[in-house]
């Protein structure tokens, strides 16, 4: 055999054992399949959870909003108050703490708010605008601190606190340019892609581009068409914080990928069959895990952007079980609940839901309620409090 057929077929077993592994690494993760109808399982919250009660108590009507909770971090909740533009900080125990106001056209101002984080060892509050190129830092105070400028403008972009030093970032420019290139002859609010990828790292000193995370994906159309002249993209979870670090997302592939502290990318969850394999696309959102459970949704693809058929699921990480969830609590009866593993990006072992007033109000009035809940539905008004919250943080 000579030199040339040798090297050609060494080159060619390392291919083809490549592509097997890959295969293989697959085929050995947690996976949901969606062509399987899973059961629906009732689970007390409180049997894998620890579940408590949050007022945010308005001392004034500076601090009743509209909206609802955007950020918690170890010791404070934060609120975007959407009609004013306002920014509210209460305490875990509910009691207001400080709030700003920063709205309006000028260099150390927000024209509006999309998105807000809290670093609270640094008191930084990063405050992104609607179709915003750049972030600005404030103090919980409104105390104005820096703007990072990104690399170009995001639409709906993601993007959560890493480490210390830098924030992981979602840039949804590629799809939105996709789409006006597919659906616009004009396209020119759009420039050309300036960066490597999707998912990058920035300074949360500056937004200097520090790391870009290569991530696989597939071309593969999930944008929406309201009309003739609307389009859009449905908001899929992106990233997600786990004790281990992050989750990214590109649904579009099927596969969540585990993003490390240490700034490793593996796979960690898949769905069945492939996006790329189904006439009638129905798309997995990020998952969650938290406790001893792995938390996920299931959203089926329509051209109008619906999502009024969306499938909640648990999956047992010690079982491998997976169900529909139908989520209860003592206190609440005649109510079910489910984990949305889209939201809340900020917890890495548990989430919120909020109770709405008006309905814990009617539960009250017909007995429904107990405990705590019941305590505290007896002493609120519906037209001038604000909502209940219930903090979960899994066992």
């Amino acid at each position: 055999m000579t030199r040339e057929i040798v090297l050609y077929m060494l080159i060619l077993s390392i291919y083809v054992t490549g592509c097997s592994s890959d295969r293989q690494s697959r085929e050995d993760l947690p996976y949901i399949d969606i062509g399987k109808e899973y059961p629906e399982k009732e689970i007390d919250l409180t049997h894998i959870a620890d579940v408590t009660y949050l007022y945010l108590n308005a001392e004034s009507d500076e601090y009743l909003y509209k909206g609802t909770i955007d950020y918690v971090s170890k010791n404070k909740i934060v609120v975007i108050d959407r009609a004013s533009g306002s920014v509210l900080f209460f305490s875990k125990s509910g009691n207001p703490t400080s709030r700003f106001n920063r709205r309006g056209q000028g260099p150390e101002e927000y024209p509006s708010i999309y998105s807000v984080m809290y670093d609270e060892t640094t008191d930084d509050v990063y405050v992104t605008p609607d179709f915003s190129d750049f972030v600005n830092v404030y103090s919980s105070t409104g105390e104005y601190k820096r703007k990072l400028t990104l690399p170009q403008r995001n639409i709906n972009g993601q993007t959560v606190i890493f480490d210390d030093r830098s924030i992981l970032v979602y840039d949804d420019s590629r799809l939105w340019q996709n789409i006006m290139k597919k659906n616009v002859e004009d396209h020119s609010d759009f420039s050309e892609q300036v960066h490597d990828s999707s998912f990058f790292l920035i300074s949360n000193t500056d937004g200097k581009v520090l790391d870009y995370i290569k991530m696989t994906t597939n071309n593969i159309d999930i944008s929406s068409k309201r009309s003739n002249v609307s389009f859009g993209l449905i908001n899929y979870g992106r990233v997600r914080k786990c004790p281990d670090g992050l989750f990214l997302y590109n649904p579009e592939t099927d596969t969540v990928f585990l993003y490390g502290k240490d700034k490793s990318l593996t796979p960690y969850m898949r769905k069945e069959p492939l996006l790329s394999n189904l006439d009638i696309k129905m798309v997995m959102d990020i998952c969650m895990d938290a406790g001893s459970f792995q938390f996920m949704s299931v959203i089926p693809y329509t051209e109008t952007g619906g999502s009024s058929s969306v499938k909640y699921y648990m999956r047992d990480k010690k079982t491998g079980e997976i169900f529909r969830q139908k989520l209860i609590i003592p206190d609440y009866q005649g109510k079910e609940f489910f984990i949305d593993p889209r939201q809340q990006n900020y917890y890495e072992t548990g989430c919120h839901i909020e109770l709405d007033l008006i309905e814990l109000k009617e539960a009250y009035r017909e007995n429904r309620l107990s405990g705590q809940l019941k305590e505290l539905a007896a002493n609120l008004n519906e037209n001038e409090d604000n909502n209940i919250f219930m903090l979960i943080e899994f066992k």
